[in-house]
């Protein structure tokens, strides 16, 4: 038995539910009526058991091998989204008339090269909330899809995943069944690829049957996420859906919108990232970088604590090589264009009008959703930005690259001089690490890199994903350049480079709790309680691997990083 069992069940609510096209992103009156109803006569036998082990939720800026749509409502912006995105990846268009489809984008002059169309029953077209979740299942890194129960009463829409599944032939796993029935939306989550979700409190009002610890459980059971991080909802954002104001844009940067100080929604992302930022690293240990956004006003200079609809840059879409971003007509599109170029260089930022669309409370995020690729090749690796200080010594470049095929090579490569071409290092495998090392620098030299994997069925990757147009960078300076005092509870670390012996010498111990050395893959490899009594000390380092590190000095309001080397 399947959710189309509920249409029969009450034809004349449904009826009345669909009768208003296009639906809106949230509820609409007679929704909200039926919802509790709707809920209570869902089948019982369709969830499925989860997989024997938890698998991994890919992200978003990962290869991707698709993008959904759903023919249902704003044609002219899901045309836009297609003519680009199919250059990028392959699109899958859900509707109820394929010829009618072909014909509109032919005449808008877009080519239905890579574009599939699924002929099946929809009711709307937010296809974020309700579309299928890419997960990886562990060890085969075999594509699957998750579905949830989409908190909407749209039965039709929440046949999307199983449709998409049968598709493409890949193996579904629904969370759809007490004791393991998440109510839930894909456009109030996110992953960072490693186990990491985040979403808003939403989540816990719609599934009021579940306690955190229950909905922790299923997640992770189901979408490998662990920790699953949830904010406090927003107050003038009605759908609370966190993809309004925030996005990752990869494992380590958060994009986060911004009102003018102390207007609508500002106070409380400030407070979420304050939440995130006191109590959550990335996956190497480090802080997140956080790159703010404007959240534009509407035409009358109103935001939405004034009434506007919901204007929002974060609203976007990474297809490999492919960024579209949302715009307005509104002065604050050229920044907010420019800010994606310089926070993803090498990506194709572009971006399409969705005023038309805002009103009803999404954009072009809501209104599209990615399919992971098969095959993947898995990269970790912790980035050098900024700067490293003068060392004799080579930096070494480290990560780990994982393709459930095998990697048959992996290179590092690295210029001081891009219009030169790149230096090409063959990676060697150390404890299950891939290790490379660029050689030492003169200060001042800007050093460019990046790395790339092949797998034993010849595919490549690389990382940055869109290397080499885009590319990781540091500088190489001075070496008393790192020994100065941090802005933050006035430290001071030297020798730099140090040999055997770092010395950390504190103006103001209280500030901090604790502090940690970091090696280049995020892992800790030296913990140290702080004290009153402490104000300064030595730290043997001397059985480290030569290489650059970081040190971390926290306490449970800040934290502050220094680097140093070890010669």
């Amino acid at each position: 038995m399947c959710r189309f069992y509920f249409v029969f069940l009450f034809p004349f609510l449904l009826s009345q539910a669909f009768a208003q096209e296009p639906l809106p992103k949230g509820f609409t009156d007679y929704e909200k009526s039926i919802w509790d109803q709707y809920l209570k006569n869902l089948p019982n036998d369709r969830g499925t058991t989860p997989p024997d082990v938890p698998p991994r939720s890919a992200a978003e800026w990962e290869e991707m091998q698709g993008v959904i749509v759903t023919w249902a409502a704003y044609t002219n912006n899901l045309r836009k989204i297609v003519r680009y995105a199919r250059e990028y990846v392959k699109v899958y268009i859900v509707c109820s008339s394929q010829s009618t489809v072909e014909s509109y984008l032919t005449s808008g002059g877009v080519s239905l090269d890579n574009i599939e169309f699924v002929v099946a029953p929809f009711n709307s077209v937010w296809v974020r909330d309700y579309g299928p979740h890419s997960v990886y299942l562990n060890e085969t890194n075999e594509l699957a899809i998750v579905d949830w129960v989409y908190n909407r009463p749209r039965p039709q829409d929440d046949e999307v995943p199983t449709v998409i599944a049968n598709y493409l032939d890949l193996p579904i796993y629904q969370i759809t069944s007490s004791p393991n029935r998440l109510v839930a939306t894909g456009g109030n989550f996110m992953s960072d690829g490693f186990g990491m979700g985040f979403s808003s409190k939403l989540i816990l009002e719609e599934n009021q049957g579940l306690n955190e610890s229950d909905i922790n459980q299923i997640v992770n059971k189901y979408m490998g996420i662990d920790p699953y991080v949830l904010m406090n909802t927003m107050p003038y954002d009605g759908i609370h859906h966190i993809d309004m104001h925030m996005k990752l844009l990869d494992e380590e940067t958060l994009l986060m919108g911004q009102y003018p100080q102390g207007v609508s929604d500002g106070p409380q992302i400030e407070s979420n990232l304050n939440y995130i930022l006191n109590n959550f690293k990335t996956k190497y240990g480090t802080d997140y970088r956080v790159i703010r956004i404007p959240m534009p006003s509407d035409e009358y200079g109103r935001y939405p604590s004034q009434g506007s609809d919901y204007l929002t840059y974060t609203n976007s879409i990474i297809l490999n090589g492919l960024v579209l971003v949302p715009i307005y007509g509104r002065p604050q599109d050229g920044e907010a264009l420019e800010i994606y170029r310089n926070a993803m260089p090498g990506y194709n930022v572009v971006g399409l009008d969705m005023r038309n669309v805002i009103p009803a409370s999404g954009a072009i995020h809501c209104i599209s959703k990615e399919i992971a690729a098969t095959d993947p090749i898995f990269i970790s690796h912790a980035p050098i930005r900024g700067g490293l200080p003068f060392t004799e010594e080579d930096y070494e470049i480290t990560a780990n690259i994982g393709s459930s095929a095998g990697i048959s090579e992996a290179t590092l490569y690295w210029s001081a001089d891009t219009t030169a071409g790149f230096q090409e290092v063959t990676m060697t495998v150390e404890d299950d690490e891939f290790k490379a090392s660029i050689p030492s620098q003169q200060v001042g030299t800007k050093v460019y890199y990046y790395i790339s994997a092949t797998n034993e069925n010849e595919k490549t990757i690389t990382k940055p994903f869109v290397a080499p147009k885009g590319l990781y960078v540091f500088n190489v300076e001075s070496a008393t350049s790192v020994n100065g005092f941090s802005e933050i509870g006035n430290i001071q670390i030297f020798p730099n480079p140090a040999a055997s012996e770092l010395k950390v010498d504190f103006k103001n111990p209280l500030f901090f709790d604790e502090f940690y050395i970091l090696n280049p893959m995020g892992s800790v490899v030296k913990r140290v309680t702080i004290n009153e009594e402490i104000v300064d000390l030595s730290v043997d380092v001397s059985s480290l691997p030569a290489g650059f590190y970081l040190i971390v000095f926290r306490s449970k309001s800040q934290s502050t990083t220094l680097r140093f080397v070890k010669k």
